[in-house]
Formats: C-alpha cells, sequence, structure tokens
C-alpha cells in the first residue's frame, strides 16, 4: 500500500512540476492527452473551433479568461491551474521589460540630455517595477548637474573657464555609464554630488 502512494506521490510531482514550467497552450495539449481527447472533441465541447485550439496549443494567440473557463470546464480541471500560469507568464514578461526599461533610463542622461529621462519615467513608472525610484534618482542627478553647468557656462563666458564645463560633462557621463552597468547586473548604484529636488 505503501509503495502505491508513494508511486501516485511522485507521478503527481513530476506532473506539477511540469506545469509550473509549462506555456498554457503546453499546458492544455497535456490535460486534453491525459483525458484522450482529440482536438476535434476538445472544440466539440467547448464550442471553441478546431483552428483556434490548435492556434492556442501552439501558443499563437492569447486566450481570453472567458475562453480558459470554458476549456478548463471541458478538460475538468480548476480554472486556477491555467489562470496562475497567465500570472507567471505575466510576472515573467514585466521582468524581462525592467531588464530593458532600467539600464535604458539611466543611459537616456547621457549628455545631460533631462527630457528622455522624464518621458520614460513618466511613461513606465506606474508599469515598471522600481521605476519610480530609478527615474527619481536619474532626474534629480540630471537637475544637480544642471544646477552646476549652468553657473559654470556663465563663468565660462566670462572668465573663459572652459576646462570645468568639459570636466563636468566627462563626470556625469561617466557616473551614467557604471550606473547603467550596475543596474543590468542588478547592483545598487549611486549617484553623489546630487540634489534631492524629486523625492519617492
Amino acid at each position: 500500500m505503501s509503495c502505491i502512494c508513494d508511486f501516485f506521490f511522485q507521478q503527481k510531482c513530476r506532473f506539477l512540476h511540469k506545469i509550473i514550467f509549462m506555456t498554457n497552450g503546453q499546458l492544455i495539449r497535456e490535460l486534453r492527452i491525459k483525458k484522450g481527447m482529440t482536438q476535434e472533441e476538445l472544440a466539440a465541447k467547448t464550442n471553441i473551433s478546431v483552428r483556434t485550439i490548435q492556434r492556442i496549443e501552439k501558443d499563437k494567440v492569447d486566450p481570453r479568461a472567458y475562453t480558459l473557463q470554458t476549456i478548463t470546464a471541458a478538460l475538468d480541471v480548476e480554472f486556477e491551474v491555467l489562470n496562475k500560469n497567465n500570472e507567471r507568464d505575466l510576472q515573467l514578461e514585466i521582468a524581462k521589460e525592467s531588464k530593458i526599461w532600467l539600464p535604458l533610463l539611466h543611459l537616456s542622461g547621457l549628455f545631460l540630455f533631462l527630457i528622455p529621462p522624464v518621458i520614460i519615467w513618466f511613461c513606465k513608472k506606474d508599469k515598471i517595477e522600481n521605476m519610480r525610484e530609478h527615474g527619481i534618482d536619474v532626474i534629480n542627478f540630471q537637475l544637480s548637474m544642471w544646477l552646476i553647468i549652468v553657473p559654470s557656462g556663465i563663468l565660462a563666458f566670462l572668465l573663459i573657464t572652459i576646462p570645468i564645463i568639459i570636466f563636468i560633462g566627462i563626470y556625469s557621463t561617466g557616473i551614467i555609464i557604471i550606473n547603467t552597468f550596475k543596474v543590468i547586473n542588478n547592483q545598487p548604484y549611486k549617484y553623489p554630488m546630487t540634489f534631492k529636488f524629486l523625492k519617492p
């Protein structure tokens, strides 16, 4: 009896492991095959076209919640099985976007261009995790550099001290590039000589 229980437990563990790493399409196909159903039979039971079932199983289309509910009912499984899979895919997509947009936010401030990071921050601050905090740091740094460079520019015009502006440009470019690589590698970053114009 113990051997039988262990066998079924192992089978369940294997099945759950497969579910975690499957797309919705792969999971629907797996569940359909386990039920011994053809695509035509599933289509007839759900009133969904065979073509749509095929596209769903090949992950060529993202099914709506109602479609998922209809399919799970036909396959006699709980809706949460596929819904959780959807949530996992969404989290992976958000993480992937963070890997792109956070470094781009920092890099967009090169050459003391304030407008690009402001646009990225404004558009993505509520959509990308940690974008709000990163954006505030980047914009504060940009404003701080401008606070230094404007008086320096006036001095340069009056006293011909061009090296000050060149130094500020090289310094800010170096800090931005270093912080961009730190964000890419999930390391803490820091913007020195920054006034806190914006706060989280």
